[in-house]
């Protein structure tokens, strides 16, 4: 439905946020401003004790800082009263005593169009009903005994069946005074092309009604009794009511009950839809003869945050529950997400149903693995990563699939779970080194004493513990963003590397996300985002302040090769400590004094790494954890490490 320009302006102005929401929520009266419109209270949409919710009332928008729930008025009563966007203007109009707009003749035209072809299509239902109940359908009602419908079900569905009859349904509902036009224009006939009598699309099948969110019968499903159909399912082509991409079976019945806390599920069939919501989980859609659409997956979040996917066990539903994966990273938003639950093999949610009940059934959704867990099972699964090449491949195909997500934010969230996942891996497929010249098991005697079970004190105060800290990272972070702050132009380029960097303070990540947010905007909309207190912080440090790039004078390039420089630095830093606290966890027990004051000077070399300002930026290496160093610190830094690793095989000996 179209709406005339200013109307919902004018219902704005008339319907206080505030007031909307307050239906809703308690607000917290030591945080709320109610003169100032500034409004504070529990989220509505999870569970939590504290105000994280804000309504600005005089912007009109909302934002959960915990779920990160937002909106407007519209999209608040959206998401509470699970209805469409038009629902909810009518009721806020209703409320406000404004009258919704007439339509125009064209839209009233079409929509009487469509009001009589859904007239037409329930017509046929009804006959393909009592078709149901004739002789020549006893296999039909057999076969859907079998499958454990009784007759209370199949009048809860409206299930019918198509006798094998060229123009069954055609005669009966002409016969009736419909126009043939309007028969075939509903999808139940097709016309030969060569001019001949209209026939029945649906023959020798059980009929499944397929209906929009308001319950009007739009299109068919059959499913064929002849084992040898060409075409097991058969659904409706495309008409004026039917969009079979941006349609779900069961859809209005599943938004109803997922508004009561139900779990949303996404099943791969009429019977599957039809098992699960007899078993209890009402709130269950199909796809009708497609893989899942974006339109289907924006449908699907429009009535839960989180569905879940659930496909047969078998190399099919993998495919498809695959298919999914690709479909949906360019979609997901913070809150907005899927959760897959694959079938044991060989089983679909219907065939579980009938032989463990609907609790076997409850504990695999329960079991449903968030969309990171399938896409690292796709990447990873049945595959071998016993060399560097291997690993690289990995690690190139998990980017590519990352990039994909469009929030800065959730593609942050991702690389770190990722991260976590492969470094799991990666950990599980190092060979345990015991024997002559190799690692011993903790405890194990060495001469005359057994090695202590943890670090010594002394080596917890040396300077690899020292080195740790990471204040030579703040201000390498500073320098980098600082220069990005003052040259916004450049942000593009380095978008890549905004976006993987790791911050250390929360001032430093709230203008890193302002950066990559605003990809190159002006200083006034990136002050806007992290606030003037934190550019002040960040301007501060004297080092930041003398670097070429922030100088009031400095030029694109001079800031750009700054930034590019600290970017390196900072890079082989971070790799050079991991690299040593990866060392010294596997040290632990191992240590003497010897093996401390080597560690120390492990710590004066990585203290070292990326601190001259005027090094020649052409003579890097490849450092640990794929960072950059200068090639004489590499060198440097590979001989203590090789040195540490040859005392753990002598048994920490200095």
């Amino acid at each position: 439905m179209s709406l005339p320009p200013g109307f919902l302006d004018e219902l704005k102005t008339r319907a206080s946020l505030s007031q909307v929401v307050g239906r809703k929520v308690s607000w917290d009266a030591r945080k709320s401003n109610q003169g100032k419109g500034d409004m504070w209270s529990p989220c509505p949409f999870h569970q939590e004790k504290t105000a994280s919710f804000h309504v600005d009332d005089r912007k009109g928008f909302y934002y959960c800082f915990g779920c990160h729930a937002k909106g407007d008025l519209f999209s608040f009563v959206q998401e509470t009263e699970n209805v469409s966007f038009i629902e909810a203007v009518k009721i806020l109009a209703r409320e406000a005593g404004m009258q919704m707009p007439a339509r125009d003749p064209k839209a009233q035209e079409k929509a009487d169009r469509r009001t009589e072809l859904s007239r037409v299509m329930e017509e046929a239902v009804k006959h393909y009903r009592l078709q149901l109940k004739t002789a020549a359908a006893g296999p039909a009602r057999d076969y859907l005994a079998g499958r454990g419908l009784d007759e209370a079900a199949l009048e809860r569905w409206h299930i019918g069946f198509a006798p094998d009859q060229r123009q069954g349904v055609f005669q009966h509902l002409t016969g009736k005074g419909i126009d043939a036009g309007l028969v075939i224009d509903a999808g139940l006939c097709a016309k030969p092309d060569d001019g001949g009598a209209p026939y029945d699309r649906f023959r020798g099948r059980i009929i499944f009604p397929i209906r929009d969110a308001r319950g009007r019968a739009i299109a068919l499903g059959g499913r064929a009794m002849d084992p040898n159909a060409r075409a097991k399912y058969l659904n409706s082509p495309e008409t004026e009511l039917f969009d079979k991409g941006r349609s779900l079976f069961n859809f209005g019945p599943a938004r109803e009950a997922s508004g009561k806390d139900q779990p949303l599920i996404v099943a791969e069939g009429y019977m599957d839809v039809i098992a699960l919501s007899e078993a209890g989980f009402q709130a269950t859609v199909a796809p009708l003869g497609t893989a899942v659409t974006e339109d289907q997956l924006q449908l699907l979040w429009r009535i839960h945050d989180e569905p879940i996917i659930a496909l047969d066990g078998d190399k099919a539903g993998l495919r498809a529950a695959m298919r999914v994966i690709d479909l949906a990273l360019p979609l997901l938003e913070a809150g907005k997400s899927l959760r897959f639950c694959i079938m044991p093999e060989g089983l679909d949610p219907d065939d579980l149903i009938r032989a463990e009940g609907a609790g076997a059934m409850q504990r695999q959704l329960e079991a449903s693995v968030p969309l990171v867990q399938l896409l690292w099972r796709r990447e990873t699964e049945g595959k071998n990563f016993d060399s560097p090449e291997r690993k690289a491949a990995l690690d190139r195909a998990l980017r590519e699939a990352i990039r994909k997500v469009r929030d800065p934010s959730l593609r942050r969230h991702y690389g770190d779970e990722v991260n976590r996942l492969r470094r799991t891996l990666f950990d599980g497929q190092r060979p345990a080194r015991q024997g002559q010249g190799g690692f011993r098991p903790r405890g194990q005697q060495f001469g005359r004493f057994a090695p202590p079970a943890t670090p010594m004190v002394e080596t917890k105060a040396s300077a690899l513990a020292a080195a740790g800290a990471p204040f030579e990272e703040q201000l390498k972070e500073a320098v980098i963003l600082a220069t990005l702050v003052r040259h916004p132009q450049l942000v593009p380029d380095f978008i890549a590397d905004l976006e993987r960097l790791e911050t250390s303070q929360s001032e430093h990540e709230a203008v890193r996300a302002a950066l990559v947010q605003t990809e190159g905007g002006d200083r006034s909309e990136i002050e806007r985002l992290c606030g003037a207190e934190t550019l002040e912080k960040l301007f501060q440090p004297r080092h930041v302040r003398i670097s070429p790039g922030v100088q009031e004078d400095a030029t694109a390039a001079v800031a750009a090769m700054s930034v590019a420089e600290e970017l390196a630095k900072l890079s082989a830093r971070r790799g050079a400590r991991r690299e040593i606290e990866d060392a010294m966890r596997d040290l632990e027990g191992l240590v003497d004094e010897g093996l401390t004051w080597r560690l120390g000077q492990a710590a004066e070399a990585l203290n070292k790494a990326g601190r001259s300002d005027d090094e020649d930026t052409a003579e890097y290496d490849i450092g640990p954890n794929g960072a950059r160093m200068k090639r004489d610190e590499k060198s440097a830094f590979d001989e203590l490490i090789g040195r540490i690793m040859s005392d753990k095989g002598k048994g920490g000996a200095a």
